[in-house]
């Protein structure tokens, strides 16, 4: 940057001032003039001088200009009267005097000059440091927004893992429902189970008091249920060990979901496969309980198809031997039906 603007802005602005304090033309033009050559360093012109005045003729900045230019040389013109020197002397020596005169402006000037560089040397390495203060601070700025950029994405980010959070706990809640209602289910299957093996043991000591001679056929009837009820046994027990095993897998997914939580997306990945399985051994549990439903009835229908309708004459007169060989065989399969109602 140059010296040029600022000076144009001061000196229009000097001259506006001037304009309202001379308001005559000519000695606004004297004070015009003074103001270039003596305040800013400025050869003042008649041109130059109409071009910030803008007043009267253009012969009017020159006439003004001339009155200025000799008021100046005769200012400057230093006489020395001494009466003891000659006349010629006294020019001489006023012409000495002058000439120290200039060159002492002279040398000032330049002082001045070398002044104005090293002021102008100082504000352009002002101005460079400022220049670089400013890329600093563009820099900073920069490095700020990408800061909080970033900031805003990890919030972001944030937000969707504790939204993600969130429905991974709303699925470990829907979970552990499910386990619940298969647990109740399971408890009320072995309370229907334990209700048909009592009814069933009714039903078999009401066929065999009154079916003594359809013994063979009833006790291979008896072995046949009790291998069902050892069948159902066996899988009742599966069923409990794949729920008990279901509910270790649940409460392993439950501590998996609680120390995992930076990794949500393959917890509920996972938390979904288990619920499948879950389903899919909900089903199989109730397929297996509607098997043993059906092969319960079955047994039932068998049961009612042996018992006759009404006992044979001959039956009541069986000695007491085949009634004790009845009740000694009878014995065992009370015990049987007693350990399995406890298992």
């Amino acid at each position: 940057m140059s010296d040029a603007a600022p000076d144009e802005v001061r000196i229009t602005a000097e001259i506006e001032r001037l304009k309202v304090e001379f308001p005559k033309t000519r000695e606004l033009y004297r004070e015009v003039c003074a103001l270039l050559f003596f305040r800013f360093g400025v050869t003042p012109t008649a041109n130059r001088l109409y071009q910030l005045v803008r007043r009267g003729s253009m012969g009017t900045p020159t006439a003004v200009l001339s009155e200025f230019w000799t008021e100046l040389r005769e200012k400057s013109r230093v006489r020395i009267e001494h009466a003891d020197l000659p006349e010629e002397l006294q020019g001489a020596a006023g012409e000495l005097v002058a000439a120290l005169w200039t060159r002492a402006a002279a040398a000032a000037q330049a002082a001045l000059e070398a002044l104005r560089v090293e002021v102008e040397g100082v504000r352009h390495e002002a101005e460079a440091r400022v220049t670089s203060l400013q890329s600093d601070l563009a820099r900073t700025e920069t490095a700020l927004e990408q800061r909080t950029t970033a900031l805003l994405a990890a919030q972001v980010r944030i937000h969707e893992l504790e939204q993600v959070q969130a429905a991974g706990e709303a699925t470990r809640a829907a979970l552990e429902g499910q386990i619940a209602r298969l647990q109740q289910d399971g408890k009320e299957r072995d309370a229907a189970l334990v209700q048909a093996r009592a009814d069933f043991a009714v039903e078999l000591d009401k066929l065999r008091a009154g079916a003594e001679l359809a013994q063979t056929r009833l006790q291979a009837a008896e072995k046949r249920a009790l291998l069902e009820i050892e069948r159902e046994r066996a899988t009742n027990a599966r069923l409990q060990k794949d729920l008990e095993t279901a509910t270790k897998r649940a409460a392993r997914a439950e501590e998996s979901a609680r120390t995992e939580t930076q990794a949500l997306q393959g917890q509920l990945g996972d938390l979904r496969h288990q619920a499948g399985i879950l389903e899919g051994r909900l089903d199989a549990l109730r397929m297996a309980h509607d098997t043993q439903t059906q092969e319960l009835e079955a047994l039932r229908s068998k049961a009612n198809a042996i018992a006759p309708a009404n006992p044979a004459p001959g039956a009541r007169r069986t000695p007491r031997r085949a009634a004790r060989s009845t009740d000694g065989s009878a014995t065992p399969m009370r015990v049987m039906r007693k350990k399995s109602a406890k298992s």
